[in-house]
Formats: C-alpha cells, sequence, structure tokens
C-alpha cells in the first residue's frame, strides 16, 4: 500500500512539471509585470491546493485503483459493441470516448450543484485567485465521485481501454488550459469547446451564474441541456463563493459542518431552466 501510495505521488508530481512550466511562461507572458503581485494573492489558495492534491493522491487515488482496474474486467462489455470498437477508425474512438465522458461528466457536475452534493463541490470553486492548478482544488469526496462515475458509461458501450486513456489524459490537460486566468474566448473555436473564459464564468462569484458551462472539454451538452452562456460580457469576472475560501484543514472539513448544510440552501445556484 505505501509503495503504491508513493509511486502515485510520484508520478503526480512528474506529470505536473511540465504543466507547471508551461503555465508558468504563459503565466509571463500575459501578465508580466503583474505576475509578481497575482502570484501573492493566489500563493495561500495554491498551497491548500496542493495539499488537497497530496490528501487526494496517497488516500483516494490508491484506494479507488484497484476497484476501478478490476472493474473493467467486471463490467460487462458487449461483445458486438467490442468487435464495433475495433473496426471504427482510431481518431473516431477517441472523440466518441471524449464526447461520452463529457456527457457523464456533464450530469455529475450538474448534481454536485444540487443541494445534496453542493458542500463537496463548493471546495472547488473556493478559489478567489484562479489559476490553472484550481483543476486540483477537490475535496476527496468529490475526487472519489468523479473517479468513479466518469468512466462508468464508456466502459460499458466497449470502447477500448486505451481510447479512454487517451480521452481522459486530453480531457485533463484541457481541464487545467481552462481554468488558467486568461480572458481568451477562443473566438469561433469556442463554440464547440470550453474556453477559460466560459469556464471562469461558471466559477463566478454569483449563485445564478454559476449554473452554467458546465462542459469540461465541448460546449455541446451545455448547448443541448441549455446550460451554455456567452462568456464575452463576464472576462476576468470575480471568482469564488460567498463563504470565501479556507485553508487545507478548513476545505477537508466544509462537507461535514451542520451549519454549512443549512446555510447550503441559500448557497447553492439556481439550475437554469431547459
Amino acid at each position: 500500500m505505501i509503495d503504491t501510495v508513493v509511486d502515485t505521488l510520484r508520478r503526480e508530481f512528474a506529470d505536473l512539471l511540465p504543466l507547471a512550466v508551461l503555465f508558468g511562461v504563459l503565466a509571463l507572458a500575459t501578465k508580466r509585470r503583474a505576475l509578481v503581485e497575482g502570484f501573492k494573492r493566489a500563493r495561500p489558495e495554491i498551497v491548500t491546493n496542493i495539499v488537497l492534491l497530496l490528501v487526494n493522491a496517497a488516500v483516494v487515488v490508491p484506494l479507488l485503483a484497484v476497484p476501478i482496474l478490476t472493474g473493467k474486467s467486471l463490467i460487462p462489455r458487449p461483445e458486438v459493441l467490442v468487435a464495433f470498437w475495433k473496426s471504427v477508425p482510431v481518431a473516431f474512438s477517441v472523440l466518441a470516448a471524449i464526447l461520452i465522458i463529457d456527457f457523464v461528466a456533464y450530469w455529475r457536475h450538474r448534481f454536485e450543484h444540487s443541494r445534496v452534493l453542493w458542500p463537496i463541490h463548493a471546495t472547488h470553486h473556493a478559489d478567489e485567485a484562479m489559476n490553472w492548478f484550481s483543476l486540483r482544488r477537490k475535496h476527496p469526496l468529490g475526487e472519489a465521485l468523479s473517479m468513479i462515475m466518469d468512466g462508468v458509461l464508456v466502459i460499458l458501450l466497449g470502447l477500448p481501454f486505451w481510447a479512454i486513456g487517451v480521452a481522459f489524459i486530453l480531457r485533463a490537460w484541457w481541464g487545467y488550459f481552462v481554468h488558467a486566468d486568461v480572458p481568451w474566448t477562443l473566438g469561433i473555436l469556442g463554440k464547440v469547446l470550453i474556453s477559460p473564459a466560459a469556464h471562469r464564468l461558471h466559477h463566478i462569484r454569483d449563485e445564478q451564474l454559476m449554473g452554467y458551462n458546465f462542459g469540461n472539454t465541448v460546449t455541446l451538452w451545455d448547448q443541448l441541456f441549455g446550460t451554455y452562456r456567452d462568456p464575452s460580457p463576464y472576462l476576468n469576472c470575480e471568482t469564488g463563493i460567498a463563504e470565501g475560501t479556507r485553508d487545507a484543514l478548513g476545505e477537508l472539513a466544509r462537507p461535514f459542518e451542520a451549519r454549512y448544510w443549512r446555510k447550503s440552501e441559500a448557497l447553492t445556484a439556481e439550475q437554469p431552466a431547459n
């Protein structure tokens, strides 16, 4: 078990290093003189997010890794579907995996904005100095929920495991990008792909507007289910939640506070009518 934890942590930081360099260069290019001040503002939350990452990597991932890997052989996979995916082009399998995972993640994300799950998901919205690393600001219960739910449907539908793996990697990279502190709408491409501006709007410190742009990678499901909103009027909007940001211990305790559950009814975002 200890070896698994160590390997998980080593892999996490190995994966994060090139991303840190990439987004560091991006921050330097876009912020220039404001970079140092921006980092000072974000530093306490970055520390919190590193601690949450360590907890998730050391506890949640190892605990779920074995059941998930075992589940690949236990979840029924109709042979006709497995054969179908083997017969289609590689790019089609990856695209299908991204869209299907995004579909499940879209609804999981919407449920996280319900009164029952909001106290868990609020941790992810608490960053007031939002940046690429905000992607990893997740309560362990939220991390476990996404790990359990997001991949089930693609496995049931018989998609190749390599395509599922590639889809998860591409979605993770895009997830870091859309959390970056840049006011980019991506122009015409932003009508198809979730942009940093579109996702920042989802993190806006406004409970009603948080009920838009739930997608991670594509806008398709938001467009289809009536939860997409053009981010152009909200560039560089203030992010965070009414209760404010907390340190790591505060975030870990957040879902278990009775007073927070009572207050969550007033804080939870109103879901827009479809």
